[in-house]
């Protein structure tokens, strides 16, 4: 009997396969045409991992580090890989061990519980011992379970927030990935071993674990630490804060809702926004010779309404704020330069007109009157007449924009004038002990639900976007966030339950033809694990308002 076959593209080369051949065979068959290594492989735009056979398909495509993919997938195996080497290092039954907290930089920070002090030598017996797996390449098997018994296997290790993760889940049963007897949950793809895992570097830094691994650009080199500590500090100050909420946790959150004590977490959240705030008002108003509030921040951090707000609290102080959005110094569409791919590139400091917006600020400095741009996003235009300006002694301009924080942009004002913020929607809700949400996937459905609804931009060119957007901020936002005198956390502990039923509407518009299919389908999975909160309780002011709509501002 002929053996079935399929013909296939494989990376834009036609050829036959056996039907049924497991992928990791395939891969090891290509791996030579690839200089990192395969992870996992797309077949017709829908991911597979390296333990599955391919009974049909058309195109094929493998994934590397290079790709986002690639990355996390890379992550959360070595984050099983960490605890698998806790477990077997600290043994006995203990409370759960390892909870993973925040991605500050190129670190991924985790706390160590059980133990009375974190040492370097228990950390050089850790890494030692993960080293040791990795050389023993250990298969990483994935089983399917009776979600009972899945809540059973937790409880008994004392993993409480994956077992009230469970109890909000429709199925009835569960993935769960098993290395060397340990067992794991994760929400997304894993490596078929532990012989994948050959780039990693495990740290102390005061007393936590940092995991140390490498990037997209640079599959194959672990940086070195640097720390962030303004943004470490932001960080560890909200997750703290979460944590006496009790609602650091998806499932935490979700309890909140069954509960019925949703409106008054969406009012303490909003205080507490308020109160920063107010603090950060409170301080630029103190010093009379501050005249520029520069504000900067990602894409969809909440900027805009920030600005706003802020100017609120600045009038509340006895100064006169006046809300500028750098984009009014963009220079005209025509002069504006251009990307690697012919396109216009906004997110580059060139596309401002740096010396027209150092002229006018210098004037208004001075105490003369300016007439002020406003950038026409139809036209491509700036146009005059709008806005004219002097400074008055309790004036204060509020500027925000992406490059708000670059000092190519203050260039020639006194540093003693200008007050700079840096703001960005850290989300600080992990899934469980283990999963974290990421901070760019929650700016991504921000964004994607935002543009939706104001700029008729489909969930699929939000996607097809969203790369370009992020080698912007890596380019030209993060490198000075720590130049930022103070930094604000956007992030709302209840936005991503808010936010559900808008993205996912969009999200099901992405089909499997569509090249976003996998990025769709990840968030779209990420999602159900939140239930809904409806908006009509949040506040007009808020936030999360800029994205939604029913804001009280222009946003």
């Amino acid at each position: 009997m002929a053996e079935e076959v399929l013909q296939v593209t494989i990376d834009g080369i036609e050829t036959v396969i056996p039907q049924g051949k497991y992928l990791l065979e395939l891969a090891k068959e290509y791996q030579k045409n690839y200089e990192d290594d395969i992870l996992l492989v797309s077949v017709d735009h829908d991911l597979k991992e390296l333990h599955k056979h391919i009974r049909k398909g058309k195109n094929l495509h493998f994934i590397t580090m290079r790709d986002s993919a690639g990355e996390k997938t890379y992550q959360r195996t070595l984050i099983m890989l960490l605890n698998k080497a806790i477990e077997d290092i600290i043994g006995g039954d203990r409370m759960e061990k390892l909870q993973v907290l925040a991605t500050v930089g190129d670190g991924l920070f985790c706390k160590l519980y059980g133990i009375q002090e974190v040492t370097e030598d228990l950390v050089e017996q850790i890494s030692e011992y993960m080293q040791d797996l990795v050389e023993q390449d250990l298969p990483i098997i994935k089983n399917n379970y009776q979600l009972s018994k899945a809540k059973e296997i937790f409880a008994k290790n004392h993993q409480e927030e994956k077992v009230k993760l469970f109890k909000y889940r429709r199925s009835s049963r569960i993935n769960l990935y098993s290395m060397g007897g340990y067992k794991a949950y994760s929400y997304g793809y894993m490596l078929p071993s532990t012989g994948y895992l050959k780039y990693f570097r495990l740290l102390k830094y005061n007393e936590y674990l940092v995991l140390m691994m490498p990037s997209k650009s640079a599959p194959k080199e672990i940086p070195e630490f640097s720390l962030l500590p303004k943004l470490f500090s932001t960080m560890m100050e909200e997750k703290l804060w979460e944590s006496q909420l009790s609602i650091d946790t998806v499932g935490g959150l979700n309890d909140c809702i069954t509960r019925g004590e949703m409106q008054d977490m969406i009012l303490v959240s909003e205080a507490h926004h308020e109160k920063k705030i107010a603090d950060i008002a409170e301080k630029i108003a103190a010093d009379p010779e501050k005249k520029f509030v520069m504000i900067a921040g990602p894409s969809s951090s909440g900027k805009t309404t920030f600005s706003h707000r802020l100017s609120i609290q600045l009038y509340a102080k006895g100064k006169i704020p006046h809300p500028i959005s750098l984009d009014n110094y963009y220079l005209n569409r025509v002069d504006t330069p251009k990307d690697e791919n012919g396109e216009y590139d906004y997110e580059c400091v060139e596309a401002l007109d740096l010396d027209l917006f150092q002229k006018d600020m210098e004037a208004l400095l001075r105490g003369e009157r300016v007439d002020l741009p406003t950038y026409n996003f139809k036209t491509g235009k700036r146009e005059y007449g709008h806005q004219s300006m002097q400074l008055k002694k309790d004036d204060i301009l509020v500027l925000e924009g992406i490059h708000g924080l670059n000092p190519r942009l203050s260039k020639g004002l006194p540093k003693e004038s200008i007050y700079k913020v840096y703001i960005s929607a850290l989300t600080q809700l992990n899934i469980d002990e283990h999963n974290r949400v990421p901070t760019t996937d929650g700016r991504l459905i921000r964004r994607m639900v935002r543009d939706a609804r104001s700029r008729g931009t489909s969930a699929k060119e939000t996607f097809a976007r969203w790369a370009s957007v992020r080698r912007g901020e890596e380019k030209y936002i993060f490198p000075y966030q720590e130049e930022a005198d103070v930094m604000f956390n956007s992030g709302l502990v209840y936005e991503l339950a808010v936010l559900k039923p808008y993205a996912e509407a969009l999200l099901f518009s992405i089909t499997k033809e569509d090249p976003e299919y996998i990025e769709a389908k990840r968030i779209l999975k990420f999602l159900d694990y939140f239930l809904t909160v409806p908006s009509e309780g949040i506040s007009k002011n808020s936030i999360i308002r800029e994205f939604i709509g029913g804001s009280c501002f222009n946003v």
